[in-house]
């Protein structure tokens, strides 16, 4: 079987795919300590905050995997929820209180949920 070169827009999606995890695995462990040391929410707002945060990802992926499917064309998706998530994540450095987490955190997970579907770009 003959090896061939990998496509640009796997290469660029690869690196975008990476470049986003990574942020996102850098800023989930402090955020925790943020909220509740920095920002004064309790353990309950902090349970509250990332199961809604989470529950926006994975209602989105299903939702968003059924659109693109009747759309037929998933870039949009790839490319407008990257940088959604992009944009939204160095806001977290401008919160005030605990709510103001929570929409950079929605917005964050509502780019996940929307780019989460891959396949056949």
């Amino acid at each position: 079987m003959k090896r061939g070169r990998l496509s640009r827009n796997v290469i660029v999606l690869g690196a975008l795919s990476l470049l986003t995890d990574a942020s996102s695995e850098m800023i989930i462990p402090l955020l925790p300590v943020f909220l509740t040391a920095t920002l004064g929410a309790s353990a309950l707002a902090l349970g509250w905050l990332e199961g809604l945060a989470e529950a926006t990802a994975r209602v989105l992926k299903l939702l968003s995997g059924r659109w693109s499917d009747r759309q037929g064309c998933r870039r949009p998706f790839v490319l407008g929820g990257d940088a959604l998530s992009a944009l939204a994540r160095p806001l977290v450095a401008l919160a005030a209180a605990p709510w103001h987490v929570l929409a950079v955190r929605l917005a964050d997970r509502t780019g996940k949920g929307l780019c989460s579907d891959r396949r056949n770009l």
